[in-house]
């Protein structure tokens, strides 16, 4: 049974929450406390993370920075009332791998763990180690090097990049990025073309590999 561990101070939707997924089959426990978190997380990392945005003492995004320092396979869910675009980049951008706006529906919800819960399964199968012209990625480490040359990428660039390689140089489409990596509810197109901007800078002179296929999406290959 996969556990799952719940930071929401609002006492109803916690509740809540933890009934639509305990009839799931998850073991889910709620903590109204960052502090409370913390000591069951020390104690023992589950399957799923699940954190309110603004929380008593620290907020969601502080707790995920912490657990992204460490951690960088837990799947991690915001789940906020907040829902501009700043927001919504900066806690993807930070390594969450999905993110709910409050109010949300409870069949949508357990929806969305059931997805990120998979993808975190096939992830965490993958341990192939992908070598094209300069460029060299450890799924398994999470490293990136060009060059021999490590690079710093954000958790979902890293994504990103992952997808395309597992594509073997097909091309992705746009839709089965955005699945992938934002999950099945995340629509937004102009995330992916801001992402895979910043994925060509940052890997330098490997970013030209990246290549825009029209009308299609994006796939990554030596060029000749």
């Amino acid at each position: 049974m996969e556990t799952i561990y719940l930071v929401e101070d609002d006492d109803n939707i916690r509740k809540l929450v933890c009934y639509a997924l305990s009839k799931e089959g998850y073991g889910i426990v709620g903590f109204a406390a960052p502090s409370e978190f913390w000591e069951a997380y020390q104690k023992a990392v589950p399957d799923l993370v699940m954190l309110d945005i603004m929380l008593p003492g620290e907020d969601g995004l502080s707790i995920l920075k912490k657990i992204r320092s460490t951690d960088k396979d837990v799947p991690v869910i915001m789940l906020t009332a907040k829902s501009s675009e700043f927001d919504k980049v900066t806690g993807l951008d930070m390594g969450a791998d999905d993110y709910i706006a409050k109010p949300f529906g409870m069949t949508e919800l357990v929806s969305r763990v059931r997805a990120v819960l998979r993808r975190s399964a096939r992830n965490s199968r993958e341990e192939k180690e992908y070598r094209i012209g300069g460029l060299y990625v450890d799924p398994r480490r999470h490293t990136v090097q060009v060059a021999g040359k490590e690079v710093s990428l954000s958790y979902k660039e890293f994504a990103l990049l992952l997808a395309m390689l597992e594509a073997e140089g097909g091309a992705v489409k746009r839709e089965e990025l955005l699945y992938k990596v934002w999950g099945e509810f995340y629509g937004e197109s102009r995330t992916l073309d801001v992402h895979i901007r910043k994925l060509r800078v940052k890997l330098g002179e490997a970013g030209g590999m990246i290549q825009t296929v029209k009308n299609i999406g994006y796939k990554i290959e030596e060029r000749k």
